[in-house]
């Protein structure tokens, strides 16, 4: 899909105000199906990009959903397509943590939500400006819900974003490419991995 796209601005990243914000790559929820991309290989390619971006000086954030221990601050609205996971009772202790893969270190920013988007109730923006961040690359499962929400929150504060289309996967595969093709080109840039890796040697 990102080769499909034509590449009109070459590709530039500046480390020092870059992050790379990597959306519920979580043990619950990396271990589910998704598309048109396989959760393993979201999941290493993400790895790449978190190891390059270290290396070059950037900054990375692991942003994980969970409710609080009681489920008290879940969402109820009533849907049609309610989560997979929602009235099994408490999920499992492992269920938030991040995907081992993405290799976390001390100085990355762990950012727990209670909802798709990052922002909202969250001290993402706030982590972000301190430390002089203006360009997100964003990655993650699910394209059409976490990552698009925190997408659209990240446009409205005026963030430049590059959306890494083969380091992020949806439910189906025609929720994804709605969402690449229709959405983030109007918000953003879509490349590949090797193109965001290319960009930070």
């Amino acid at each position: 899909m990102a080769a499909e796209l034509e590449e009109v601005v070459e590709l530039k990243i500046e480390p020092s105000s870059t992050a790379l914000v990597v959306i519920d790559l979580q043990r619950g929820i990396a271990a589910s199906p998704a598309a048109p991309h396989d959760p393993a290989e979201v999941v290493a390619r993400a790895s790449q990009i978190a190891e390059a971006l270290r290396a070059a000086g950037g900054t990375v954030v692991l942003v994980r959903v969970t409710s609080s221990r009681d489920g008290k601050d879940g969402l109820r609205p009533i849907t049609d397509r309610p989560p997979a996971w929602a009235g099994s009772g408490s999920l499992p202790p492992e269920w938030a943590e991040i995907a081992p893969e993405l290799k976390p270190e001390l100085a990355d920013v762990v950012i727990t939500k209670r909802q798709w988007g990052a922002f909202h109730g969250t001290e993402l923006d706030l982590q972000l400006r301190r430390r002089g961040i203006d360009t997100i690359i964003l990655c993650g499962i699910s394209t059409g819900a976490g990552v698009e929400s925190t997408a659209r929150d990240a446009y409205e504060r005026g963030y430049q974003q590059i959306f890494v289309e083969d380091a992020m996967a949806a439910r189906d595969a025609d929720e994804h490419n709605h969402t690449v093709s229709r959405l983030f080109p109007r918000i953003g840039r879509v490349r590949s991995t090797g193109q965001v890796l290319a960009a930070l040697k």
